[in-house]
């Protein structure tokens, strides 16, 4: 008994000797991120882990820069993700719902159909999108919207099987009342949803916070700098021009703690709602 006991002790000190190791790993990177935007540079890229003269300045230059309007990027992307969090949001919702409480001819063909889809990365589509937007005019923030939007009820599955996790009987219950499929949605549905919406809705908001590829193709187009999302618009900060690397890279870093400010924020306070909605929907789904 006694070398049981000696055994488990020894193995969770190596357990968690190895998670401290590579939670330092995966800190250190943020660390010198953080670190770096303090930093004052001009002479090209920080290779000091801790500045060597302590500045402001790179947070003051990045909002008063006139080149790189880095205040309309901010408030581009903000418009695009809560637009688009809000739509895939209801989107993914209802799909779900409809897929977990409802059956009709074609139900199962769709599903795998979906399944096979959700397979293959979307990028892989954004020449095509590109065209088809260039031929609806719509190569600007709306048009972006519609690209992340678009392909949102894709994405049920995980919210499929929170939902099939509710008792059906609630739903026949509330039928027997007289209650229409509608209303069991909203008032029985929705309610009951809330640890899952929550989670759809902080995965939706991410996705356009941080995207780069699809901002990048679709806006590259336009020509003005305020009409970029953040992660276009630093990345031109940084390529728009010969020498562009070596005068704005403290800025950048700079720019790009202010962009993970606001995703840590609503992470760390939805977080309790993104664990239950993850994991009740990895139940059935």
């Amino acid at each position: 008994m006694k070398s049981y006991s000696n055994q488990r002790k020894v193995s969770l000190f190596f357990r968690y000797l190895l998670l401290t190791i590579l939670a330092i790993l995966w800190l250190i990177p943020i660390f010198w991120i953080v670190l770096a935007s303090f930093s004052y540079n001009d002479t090209g890229f920080i290779s000091t882990f801790f500045p060597e003269k302590w500045t402001f300045q790179n947070y003051i230059g990045i909002f008063t820069n006139s080149q790189f309007p880095y205040l309309h990027w901010i408030i581009n992307t903000l418009l695009v993700a809560i637009i688009s969090a809000t739509l895939s949001t209801f989107f993914q919702i209802s799909v779900a719902y409809v897929l977990s409480r409802l059956r009709f001819r074609l139900r199962k063909p769709f599903l795998q159909i979906a399944l096979v889809l959700g397979m293959f990365p979307g990028f892989m589509s954004m020449i095509a999108l590109y065209y088809i937007l260039k031929g609806l005019n719509m190569l600007n923030l709306g048009g972006l919207i519609l690209v992340y939007v678009g392909g949102a009820g894709l994405g049920f599955y995980v919210a499929k099987g929170f939902f099939d996790t509710i008792p059906r009987s609630l739903d026949e219950a509330a039928e027997l009342d007289g209650a229409t499929k509608w209303q069991v949605f909203t008032k029985i549905g929705l309610p009951l949803s809330k640890p899952m919406i929550v989670y759809t809705a902080l995965t939706t908001f991410m996705a356009p916070w941080v995207d780069f590829i699809f901002s990048g193709i679709i806006l590259s187009t336009s020509g003005d700098p305020k009409t970029y999302t953040i992660a276009y618009g630093l990345y031109n900060m940084l390529s728009s021009s010969k020498g562009s690397a070596t005068t704005y890279f403290a800025q950048f870093v700079a720019g790009c703690v202010i962009t993970a400010i606001p995703i840590t924020i609503l992470f760390v306070i939805m977080q309790k709602f993104y664990v239950s909605g993850i994991t009740a929907g990895a139940d059935n789904g």
